[in-house]
C-alpha cells in the first residue's frame, strides 16, 4: 500500500489482514473479525478499558496503572491477580516480551517451553501472538479490572488482532513512538503503515459498537525529551488515528521532573491535541492523558526509589492526568518483583489519594510554560504538514529524514540525532543543540537564554557536559546535574 494519511477502504484492510493472520499460526484464532466484535459485547463497562478512562476523567480521579508480564499463562494470571488485590491497580497491563516485539515467535515458542521446564519466566513479558486468543482470553477472564498490551513493537498488527479479540480493549504504541525509540532499522513507512492498520482494527471494532483505546507512547527515549517533542509526536499519532476511526485516544508524556514543566507538558499536550482534531474534523474522539513516572536512571536505595515514584504521582495529580503508569523501587536493579510492584501502585495511590481534587493553581510561571511548550510543538507540527503538502503521514517521514523531528538518545537511524537537551537552572528539559528543528528566533533565545543562567550559576559554559551529568543526576539523588 502507498503511504498516505487517509483511511483505509475495508477492501484494502482485509487484503492486507490476510497475510497479517498468515504471519504465525494462531492468526487463525481470528479469522472471523466477528467472533471477537461479539465476544466484546459481552464485556461489561467497568472492564472496558476506554469506558474506565471516559468515567475516570468525567470524574476527574487519576487512576494508576502498573508495568507488568511474564511467560506463563497461569504465573501471568498470579502476577496481574495479586497487582489488581494485593496493590490495588485501577488498570491492568500486559507488558509483551522482546522476541515478540521482533516478530520472532518461533524464539518465543522455546522460551516458553523452557520456562515450563525451569519453572519461572525465561522471556521478558508475556508472549501474546504464541498464546493466541484461547491464552489471552484466560488472563482476561481471570482478573477484574480492564488490560491493555504494553510493549514496543514496530510491525504490533497480528497482536493487537488477538489481544482486541481476547477483550484487551487498550494498545499502546504508534508508528513513530514504537519505531524511533524502539528500532535501528526499520523505516517509518513501514511502520506507520504498519499503525494505520492497527489503528483500522480498532476503527472497525467502533463501527461495530465496541469502544477501544488506544494510546501512543509518550516517554520515547525516556531520557531527557523536552516535552515539545513527545508532545508533537502524540498529537500526530492521534491525529493518523482518528482518520482510521479510533474514537478513544490517550496521549501520553514521561516526567521531566521540574514540577511546573510536567503539569504545563500535559495540560498544553491535551487542549492542543483537542484543537488540532477539532480543526482536522475530528469532533467526536474522546482525549484523555497518561503520565509516566520517571523513566530515567533510578536510585539504587528503596527508599530514595520511593521518593522518585511519589513525585512522579503527585505530578500527575497535579495536572490532571487521566492515568499514571507506575514504577518500582527495583528499576535500577531489574524485572521487579511482583510484591514490589504492588508496593510501587500502594505508594502511588496514597500520593494521588491526598491529592484527590487538588490542581496545581495557574500562575505566571506556569503560563508561561504552557504558552513555549504550544508554541514550540506548532513550529514542529506546521512544519511536518508542509513537509508533506498537507499530509501528515507523508510529513512525519520527510520531517524526521530532514531532522525537523528529533529525538533525543534513539537508536534508529532514521533519525538526525543532532538534537541534543539539557537542563536549565530549576531543572526544566531544554534545547541545547536544535539541529534542524524548525524553531522561530524567539524560541531559540528563550532556550539559550534559560540554559545560560544554569551556566552562569555553576561558572562553566553552555555545554554538552551539562546533558550527560544531568543523565546521571536522578541516579545520585539530584535533579540537576551539577559540576562536581
Amino acid at each position: 500500500m502507498e503511504l498516505k494519511n487517509k483511511k483505509w477502504t475495508e477492501e484494502e484492510f482485509f487484503k492486507v489482514r490476510e497475510e497479517v493472520l498468515a504471519q504465525w499460526p494462531t492468526g487463525k484464532d481470528v479469522a472471523n473479525i466477528q467472533d471477537g466484535i461479539e465476544y466484546n459485547k459481552t464485556i461489561p463497562d467497568h472492564k472496558n478499558f476506554a469506558k474506565k478512562l471516559v468515567k475516570a476523567k468525567q470524574e476527574g480521579i487519576t487512576l494508576a496503572q502498573p508495568r507488568a508480564g511474564v511467560a506463563l499463562i497461569d504465573k501471568h494470571v498470579e502476577l496481574l491477580s495479586f497487582l489488581q488485590n494485593e496493590g490495588g491497580a485501577d488498570l491492568l497491563p500486559s507488558t509483551i516480551d522482546s522476541y515478540t516485539r521482533q516478530n520472532r515467535y518461533e524464539e518465543c515458542e522455546v522460551g516458553i517451553k523452557e520456562s515450563i521446564k525451569e519453572g519461572r519466566s525465561l522471556l521478558n513479558g508475556f508472549p501474546g501472538v504464541n498464546h493466541g486468543v484461547a491464552g489471552c482470553k484466560k488472563v482476561f477472564e481471570s482478573v477484574n479490572l480492564p488490560i491493555e498490551s504494553r510493549h514496543g513493537t514496530p510491525d504490533g498488527r497480528l497482536l493487537a488482532e488477538i489481544t482486541h479479540a481476547s477483550g484487551w480493549t487498550s494498545n499502546e504504541g504508534g508508528g513513530i513512538s514504537y519505531n524511533i525509540p524502539y528500532a535501528k532499522n526499520v523505516t517509518l513507512e513501514k511502520t506507520i503503515l504498519d499503525w494505520q492498520y492497527c489503528d483500522r482494527l480498532v476503527g472497525y471494532y467502533e463501527e461495530h459498537g465496541i469502544s477501544i483505546n488506544r494510546e501512543p507512547y509518550g516517554p520515547l527515549t525516556g531520557t531527557l525529551v523536552p516535552p515539545s517533542t513527545s508532545n508533537v509526536v502524540a498529537i500526530i499519532e492521534a491525529l493518523l488515528a482518528a482518520e482510521q476511526g479510533v474514537k478513544n485516544i490517550t496521549v501520553g508524556y514521561g516526567q521531566c521532573g521540574n514540577l511546573i514543566q510536567d503539569v504545563a507538558a500535559i495540560r498544553s499536550l491535551e487542549e492542543q491535541c483537542n484543537e488540532y482534531l477539532k480543526a482536522n474534523g475530528y469532533n467526536d474522539v474522546f482525549v484523555t492523558t497518561v503520565f509516566h513516572q520517571w523513566m530515567g536512571g533510578f536510585p539504587a536505595d528503596e527508599a530514595k526509589a520511593y521518593g522518585v515514584i511519589s513525585t512522579g504521582s503527585a505530578a500527575a495529580a497535579l495536572a490532571g492526568a487521566t492515568k499514571v503508569i507506575v514504577k518500582t523501587t527495583h528499576e535500577a536493579i531489574g524485572i521487579p518483583t511482583k510484591e514490589a510492584n504492588a508496593q510501587g501502585i500502594k505508594t502511588t495511590k496514597m500520593t494521588l489519594n491526598l491529592l484527590e481534587g487538588q490542581r496545581m493553581a495557574m500562575s505566571k510561571e506556569l503560563e508561561e510554560e504552557i504558552n513555549i511548550i504550544k508554541a514550540e510543538t506548532k513550529c514542529m507540527l506546521e512544519a511536518v504538514y508542509e513537509a508533506g503538502n498537507g499530509d501528515l503521514a507523508i510529513g512525519a517521514v520527510k520531517a524526521f529524514e530532514r531532522g525537523l523531528l528529533d529525538i533525543p538518545f534513539a537508536p534508529s537511524k532514521y533519525n538526525a540525532g543532532k538534537m541534543m537537551p539539557a537542563r536549565d537552572n530549576d531543572g526544566a528539559v531544554r534545547y541545547l543543540k536544535l539541529g534542524n528543528i524548525p524553531f522561530t528566533e524567539e524560541l531559540k533565545a528563550y532556550n539559550l537564554k534559560k540554559l545560560e543562567e544554569r551556566a552562569k550559576f555553576e561558572g562553566r559554559d553552555v555545554c554538552f557536559q551539562m546533558t550527560v551529568d544531568d543523565i546521571f543526576a536522578v541516579g545520585k539523588g539530584k535533579l540537576v546535574g551539577r559540576p562536581e
